[in-house]
């Protein structure tokens, strides 16, 4: 059920512990930071999170102001999750604190890698050519698509399919990280069934080529 625990505490860091400190409730955060979705995506991508833990800390962070419920319009006419403004204020403190946990060790196997994640590391490690001409790629991460857009310097990532695409890339979240750490591996990727390509794939290599970081995990 949902807790009202408090650390009684005035200062800010006990506030904000208490608003998004229960167990799950940033990995929440984290999977909504880029566009709303479904009790059933939330789901699979923490299916080390029971449904009614889920649905306890979906209400807790509710009622903090931190998310909102909303039902889409017709034909879909789903209840999605999505950030409220207070919510997305948390969008730099969660990508600085994944940045700082990148220096432990992972725990142990097997461990998980959810497409947001992996997604999100994507995005902040690309350093798109300004030179480049504007590219847009579906990419598809265990059955959910997601748009990556580049444009000069900017990357915009969003769920959903692009009306139009340069490139698609259908593989897994651990695949996608370990493209990410050694682009030149896509050949063999594709070889072996990880990964399948489609359109334009010397602009995919260029994207997988511009990032600048370690993998996410």
């Amino acid at each position: 059920m949902p807790t009202s625990r408090s650390y009684g505490d005035a200062c800010g860091i006990a506030r904000a512990l208490d608003a998004v400190g229960e167990r799950w409730a940033l990995l929440v955060v984290r999977e909504l930071l880029l566009g709303p979705q479904r009790f059933t995506d939330l789901r699979r991508a923490l299916p080390k999170a029971s449904s009614n833990m889920l649905s306890d800390r979906l209400r807790e962070l509710e009622s903090r102001g931190v998310l909102r419920r909303r039902t889409m319009p017709p034909p879909a006419a789903s209840v999605v999750y999505e950030l409220t403004d207070l919510g997305r204020e948390l969008e730099p403190i969660v990508l600085a604190l994944g940045a700082w946990g990148l220096q432990l060790p992972l725990p142990p196997a097997p461990v998980g890698l959810s497409p947001t994640s992996v997604l999100l590391f994507l995005r902040g490690s690309l350093r798109p050519d300004p030179q480049a001409p504007p590219a847009t790629y579906r990419v598809e991460l265990d059955g959910t698509v997601w748009s990556i857009r580049t444009h000069g310097r900017e990357v915009d990532v969003e769920a959903g399919a692009p009306a139009d695409t340069d490139a698609v890339l259908r593989t897994d979240p651990a695949t996608l990280n370990a493209l990410i750490s050694d682009p030149a591996s896509l050949a063999a990727a594709v070889a072996d069934g990880r990964a399948v390509v489609g359109g334009d794939e010397a602009a995919l290599r260029r994207l997988l080529g511009s990032a600048a970081a370690a993998p996410a995990g």
